[in-house]
């Protein structure tokens, strides 16, 4: 019998798991930091390899605690911290470079080589050249891993944001997939169109195929077969968005503030 939701929010500073009984109750919790580095004033970065073990951990921590089995998790959903930026092999499944993070002003330069493009990106992503988005941060990954380019060219890597990265490593490579709100905060998402721009990433120089599928926040993700007897991961939205939900800001006009890592603020414009 299918008893348990497992929900993931994988933060800046920390990972966390929460066991939720059917009615809504929760039942259990588990959590573990998450490291940052800084390499350089202003770059911050984590390693990819270590958030997924991060996650591991609390799932398991969470299936022993709880005495639950996987059998008995109905759905799993996934919340992450956005824009921390993913590239790793399509073969092996192991990052090439270490996960920059989404407040990192290591690709400013980059940036500025697209100032001139500053309207036209806004029209279509309702954002404005930022290192804070995932663009920059995977041109500096492809100019500044050993033949990046030339591996992409080919098909050899993947790009994700955080949740992307978790749903493939639980998935065990089966789903390359992320959702609307996370695909909506890497400058290469049309808005309007509801797809990966084919002038923006012409503009940035990035291949689609390393880019993930998008699909609907409560879309069936996959089966998370890296764990025994794998439930599928039916819920992901990135942590902002879930968290104005959360809130219960279901009306036009309604938003919410939230201050953690750093301070951000949502409206629900209908």
């Amino acid at each position: 019998m299918k008893k348990y939701i497992l929900a993931i929010d994988q933060g800046t500073t920390s990972t966390r798991a929460i066991l939720i009984s059917h009615s809504g109750e929760k039942l259990f919790h588990a959590q573990r930091p998450v490291e940052c580095l800084y390499p350089k004033p202003g770059w911050v970065e984590q390693d990819a390899n270590s958030i997924w073990i991060s996650v591991v951990d609390v799932i398991n921590e969470l299936l022993i605690v709880s005495g639950a089995k996987m059998e008995e998790i109905a759905a799993i959903g996934i919340t992450n911290q956005r824009e921390t930026t993913v590239v790793w092999e399509k073969e092996t499944g192991k990052a090439i470079h270490k996960a920059i993070v989404w407040q990192s002003k290591q690709t400013q330069e980059i940036c500025e080589r697209f100032g001139h493009h500053t309207e036209m990106i806004r029209q279509k992503t309702g954002l404005r050249i930022n290192p804070y988005f995932s663009a920059s941060k995977i041109r500096f990954i492809l100019e500044n891993t050993p033949k990046g380019e030339e591996r992409m060219n080919k098909g050899e890597l993947l790009f994700g944001t955080i949740d992307s990265w978790l749903i493939y490593k639980m998935t065990q490579g089966k789903v390359h997939a992320t959702d609307y709100s996370n695909a909506s905060r890497t400058l290469l998402f049309n808005i309007k169109e509801l797809c990966w721009d084919k002038e923006l990433l012409k503009m940035w120089n990035i291949n689609r195929n390393m880019l993930p599928e998008v699909k609907d926040n409560n879309a069936d993700y996959g089966e998370a077969t890296f764990f025994p007897g794998g439930a599928h991961i039916f819920g992901v939205a990135g942590d902002q968005q879930a968290a104005l939900f959360g809130q219960c800001c279901f009306e036009k006009g309604q938003s919410k503030n939230t201050y953690g890592t750093g301070c951000f603020m949502l409206m629900n414009t209908g």
